[in-house]
């Protein structure tokens, strides 16, 4: 912290708020928790944090080390009045996460041995982050075969579900037999999807030396991913990929012709638009190509001489460094990242890894083109100024996004650092002035940390006030909903009523 603070990091106050309490192990561990998380502290997010740091015991680590392990190291519970065992607070959060680490790590050992891997490591994320996959790349692996009984049991289910399906169908069924064969259908379709999603078999000459993640899932359960790693290979040398002007005709002797610049110039350049005329007259080939491209970005040699002008890189954003690690979207990118097949990045070369990468199947492709697409997005607020990129909102809209399931409004990412007439106008916003109105008086740090306890639903109050505080979301991170198309009446009397002026007006204008 001494070193941040002299290198200016972090500001003289937030130093001081670190100093509200006198345990170094706190200090150090809610100073890591803020260098990596996706938004910029404050002090009285630092003094909260310090003073009342603490997971609830539906947090994934607790689940994992359990109550009597936890109370046996030394750690304390603490309940408030309508607290359960998911919202109760651990208050030893550096013990919590040491006990969840080693209890990891054991059984990431148990499952190497089991499965016969040279390694599996451990991870307290629910997926396997950039940083831990660095160096690795994804080995091929093949579904494991259904067995007799498995075949078996599917043409069972399958006739089970014509039947339930009968029943749905039947418009003289009874209401409660349509209820139970509606239930029995999820049960069979949920049997059926369980028995498909076979697990993957890699060759035993590479399983020697493969290994896999193992994450903690959001109930607590440590949960292999299936998938195989192993150690990148050593780029190679340079020298298959180098270009010589030296034509051969298959013999050892070697027959050098002398051309000039401009002749080589031109000549690549017919052969160029021979290449450009078939790959436009193969849109599959063309499609892949421009997905390849864009994911082997990350593989491709930057001292080789790029394919094509094609370019797709990630967005560094308005702040350098800024990454939201522990934000819901963020998390669930994340894991679609690790989900993508990368077992095209094992060839040596860029020819090798384009013919593995065709190989794919066509959901995996697909998925590798949502990806690359995705995260070249810039990053826009719903307001006026720099950070209003319209068509963003414009594609929100088409997908429909519903904010409030994957961001919510906190202390720490909000209320901390808006004024506090703002937290008051969002307080009206779900309760009227009756919910704001107890709020008047509260200083702004307590009124923060209120706030957040209102729009995360845990404040006891009307169901209706409930439900509006929990879809609410600040107006800047709505995506603006599109502009209602006009009926045929509405564009029939906008014929008759309109002028010569309307030709002039821009189309934001017409919209209004």
């Amino acid at each position: 912290m001494f070193e941040a603070l002299a290198s200016g990091e972090i500001t003289l106050d937030i130093a001081k708020a670190f100093g509200a309490t006198s345990d170094q192990e706190i200090q150090a561990r809610v100073f890591e928790q803020v260098s990596s998380a996706y938004y910029a502290p404050n002090p009285d997010s630092i003094r909260r944090m310090v003073l009342s740091g603490t997971v609830r015991g539906s947090d994934p680590r607790a689940r994992l080390v359990g109550r009597d392990a936890y109370f046996a190291a030394g750690g304390r519970i603490e309940r408030e009045l309508f607290d359960d065992d998911d919202s109760e607070s651990w208050i030893d959060v550096a013990l919590l996460e040491s006990l969840a680490a080693t209890k990891m790590e054991e059984q990431a050992k148990v499952l190497a041995a089991e499965q016969g891997l040279a390694w599996v490591k451990p991870t307290l994320d629910p997926y396997a982050s950039h940083d831990l996959v660095e160096g690795l790349v994804r080995l091929p692996a093949e579904a494991a075969p259904l067995t007799e009984a498995e075949l078996a049991r599917l043409d069972e289910l399958d006739a089970s579900y014509d039947e339930h399906a009968a029943i749905l169908e039947d418009e003289d069924s009874a209401e409660e037999a349509a209820a139970a064969a509606e239930a029995a259908i999820e049960a069979i379709e949920r049997e059926c999807q369980e028995i498909r999603a076979r697990p993957p078999v890699l060759a035993p000459d590479l399983k020697a030396e493969a290994g896999m993640i193992l994450v903690l899932s959001r109930d607590g359960t440590p949960v292999l991913q299936p998938v195989f790693y192993g150690e990148r290979p050593a780029d190679p040398g340079d020298s298959d990929e180098s270009i010589e002007v030296v034509p051969t005709d298959g013999s050892s002797a070697t027959r050098r012709t002398a051309l000039s610049k401009r002749l080589v110039d031109e000549l690549a350049m017919q052969r160029r638009d021979v290449l450009a005329l078939h790959i436009a007259s193969d849109p599959g080939l063309a499609l892949d190509l421009i997905v390849f491209t864009l994911a082997d970005a990350d593989t491709h040699d930057w001292r080789a001489r790029a394919a094509t002008t094609l370019r797709g890189p990630a967005p560094s954003g308005p702040i350098i460094g800024f990454e939201a690690k522990d934000a819901p979207a963020s998390s669930a990118l994340a894991e679609l990242r690790s989900g993508l097949d990368e077992s095209w990045r094992a060839g040596d070369n860029t020819v090798a890894r384009f013919d593995l990468f065709r190989a794919l199947s066509d959901d995996n492709r697909a998925a590798w083109l949502g990806f690359v697409v995705a995260r070249s997005l810039e990053a826009s607020l719903n307001m006026t100024g720099e950070r209003q990129v319209a068509f963003q909102d414009h594609l929100g809209s088409l997908v429909g996004i519903d904010m409030a399931q994957w961001w919510r409004p906190t202390a720490a990412n909000y209320f901390d650092r808006v004024s506090k007439q703002v937290i008051l106008d969002a307080l009206t916003d779900v309760g009227g002035l009756e919910l704001s109105s107890r709020f008047a008086s509260v200083k702004k740090g307590d009124l923060a940390l209120s706030a957040e306890r209102v729009f995360a639903g845990s404040y006891i109050t009307e169901v209706e006030v409930r439900e509006k505080a929990l879809a609410w979301v600040p107006e800047v991170m709505r995506f603006a909903a599109a502009a209602q198309e006009p009926t045929a009446a509405e564009l029939d009397g906008a014929d008759i009523d309109s002028g010569e002026d309307d030709q002039d007006q821009s189309p934001r204008e017409l919209a209004a």
